[in-house]
């Protein structure tokens, strides 16, 4: 497989990482003050530090002072599921003034300390998923939202009996449906079988 040379991104990035305990969640099996002392480390990364819960207000309050005290203009978090939280930092970020999608979120809680029966090799993935977070946000570009008008019409392709009864479902719900089938009619199997059952109609 041949790799592919990425750009250098745009100014100097000053990347902020922060380590978080989850209570005893992630502290038990990681050795977070370790992660934070090897974040600090990696190129481009301005301030890094560990937390008991990220998540929590004191956890939010101390990324978004360190953004307008740092000037940091990217942000890592190495915590649970993004499932989770990502949209929390993410609007933590922009209440700090930060584009939200200059935020990069690693778990290292069910990848890392949940997986890992061994301290040692559990604290070298973290270092490894933040590693490569901080690279990775390096890359990232700002987002804008913005809202656009949807049309609500759907496809079906293949008029089978399972693609006209979608079809009909959501022509009932008020959408505009178009079935598309290749073959001559529709039905597809069920129009070439005799008698159905337990009612003996015609199929087609």
């Amino acid at each position: 497989m041949k790799s592919v040379e990425l750009p250098p991104p745009r100014g100097t990035p000053r990347i902020g990482v922060y380590i978080c305990h989850c209570g005893t969640n992630i502290a038990s099996m990681v050795d977070v003050e370790a992660v934070t002392a090897f974040a600090s480390m990696l190129e481009n990364v301005a301030i890094a530090r560990h937390y008991t819960y990220m998540c929590s207000d004191p956890g939010q309050a101390l990324i978004q002072d360190d953004i307008r005290r740092e000037n940091l203009t990217r942000v890592v978090v190495a915590s649970c599921s993004p499932l989770m939280h990502e949209g929390t930092f993410r609007r933590a970020c922009a209440e700090a003034g930060m584009n939200p999608y200059l935020f990069q979120m690693t778990n290292i809680r069910e990848h890392c300390s949940w997986v890992s029966e061994d301290p040692v090799t559990a604290t070298q993935k973290a270092k490894a998923l933040v590693s490569a977070a901080v690279h990775r946000v390096v890359y990232q570009e700002p987002l804008e939202m913005r809202k656009v008008a949807v049309k609500h019409s759907a496809l079906v392709v293949g008029g089978g009996i399972a693609g006209i009864e979608a079809a009909l479902r959501m022509a009932d719900s008020g959408k505009q449906v178009y079935l598309v089938e290749r073959e001559p009619s529709i039905g597809g199997h069920m129009a070439r079988l005799y008698k159905t059952f337990p009612t003996l109609d015609c199929a087609a």
